[in-house]
């Protein structure tokens, strides 16, 4: 046993009491900057935490890399490292319903208070690439790591009741779309359904499952070189674009 650092005696450290938000970063740029400023501010407001630096620091130039921006009582605070998750699934990846659920107060933001969420993931980790979480009332609302995006009676769902995703909305930009409350039963009903999020950037489940049941989907990629959106592999969508 050792004597607690006094760098982490405080409550930042101790109960998660921090604001944070994760980057995705192509050539030392930060993608969806203000998206992502904004909903941070939000949580800080909502925190009492201060507002986050407005301007983003001097980056590596990465051909893709995760900027995480954590703010404490005592201000803003920033890490980067290399975006590399693996080879992109072309067929889709699979999705669990967990038993894990979100906190009341706080599954609309972002907090250092993460644990249910890293739970989730640790329960998805043996058989499927993400583990979805649900309220307290059995509403899927949220993944481990990533915004699910679900197709129910033909119309796109976003799940209400977990983060506001920034990258997810960012793929809705100039669709139709509702937000509603999501009942897990429904899940058996989807007939597509995508994950989103900065480190993977839009990509298509091709099972979702629960106890005792699963429903196989289309893996359907969406059509984007959007370097927001793309799994982050070696294409530099920047030239792909025509510069």
């Amino acid at each position: 046993m050792r004597p607690l650092p006094p760098a982490v005696d405080a409550g930042a450290w101790l109960h998660g009491a921090t604001a944070f938000t994760t980057v995705r970063t192509h050539h030392g740029q930060p993608l969806l900057w203000a998206a992502h400023l904004a909903r941070l501010a939000n949580t800080c407001a909502f925190l009492g935490l201060p507002a986050p630096e407005a301007e983003f620091p001097r980056l590596a130039p990465l051909p893709w890399g995760l900027l995480r921006l954590t703010v404490t009582p005592d201000g803003t605070f920033w890490s980067q490292r290399p975006l590399d998750p693996g080879p992109r699934p072309v067929g889709g990846v699979r999705v669990v319903l967990t038993l894990r659920r979100v906190h009341p107060d706080l599954a609309g933001h972002k907090t250092g208070n993460y644990l249910p969420y890293l739970l989730a993931g640790r329960d998805a980790a043996a058989g499927a690439f993400e583990g979805w979480l649900t309220d307290h009332a059995g509403h899927v609302v949220d993944g481990g790591r990533t915004s699910p995006l679900l197709e129910l009676g033909g119309r796109l769902v976003v799940p209400a009741g977990g983060l506001p995703g920034v990258t997810r909305t960012a793929f809705l930009h100039g669709q139709s779309y509702e937000e509603r409350p999501v009942r897990a039963e429904e899940l058996r009903e989807v007939a597509r359904v995508w994950i989103c999020g900065s480190g993977v950037g839009v990509v298509p489940v091709r099972e979702v499952a629960g106890e005792g049941w699963c429903v196989s989907l289309p893996a359907e990629w969406p059509e984007t070189t959007d370097a927001a959106l793309v799994w982050p592999e070696g294409m530099d969508t920047t030239q792909k674009k025509g510069g």
